[in-house]
């Protein structure tokens, strides 16, 4: 009988451990999923700022029309299509649709000699402000993600 007492006081203990661990266990959880979003995107800017130098490098030296076919041109237009989702990369600044998230610097060089002619794209985006998933509390997330790629074209 003295067996059956004590059982019955440990009834709720399972409840009452759950309560206290789940809240942990899902800022866990939530966190984790929260980190993977944000490597996933700073993986896509490091991947934009990549085809942008890429394109750049690979534009006509003397397009008939700089602002369609000229290596900044080509650059910004890699940038978006690599981000995709109303990304746009335009006089120095990335938007996603009518806001400034960040950053988008296409640097050519002014001249190019017949061994160098380094094209370089830079991307910031202002995570803090513009995060792609809620904040958690005590989850650390990054102010700022970048990414700066460099091609060598033809000279």
């Amino acid at each position: 009988m003295g067996g059956d007492r004590g059982a019955g006081r440990e009834r709720g203990a399972a409840a009452v451990e759950f309560a206290l661990v789940a809240p942990l266990l899902l800022l866990l959880i939530f966190g984790i999923i929260s980190y993977g979003v944000m490597l996933s995107f700073r993986q896509s800017l490091s991947q934009a700022a990549a085809e942008g130098a890429r394109a750049a490098a690979v534009a006509p030296a003397t397009p008939t029309d700089a602002d369609v076919y000229g290596a900044a041109a080509q650059a910004a237009r890699a940038v978006e299509n690599a981000l995709g989702d109303g990304y746009a990369c335009a006089d120095g600044v990335l938007r996603k649709g009518d806001s400034t998230v960040g950053t988008c610097v296409i640097a050519t060089p002014a001249t190019c000699t017949a061994t160098s002619c380094p094209y370089q794209v830079s991307l910031t985006y202002d995570y803090a402000d513009h995060p792609l998933v809620p904040q958690l509390p005590l989850v650390p997330m990054p102010g700022v993600l970048s990414y700066t790629s460099a091609a060598e074209g033809n000279a």
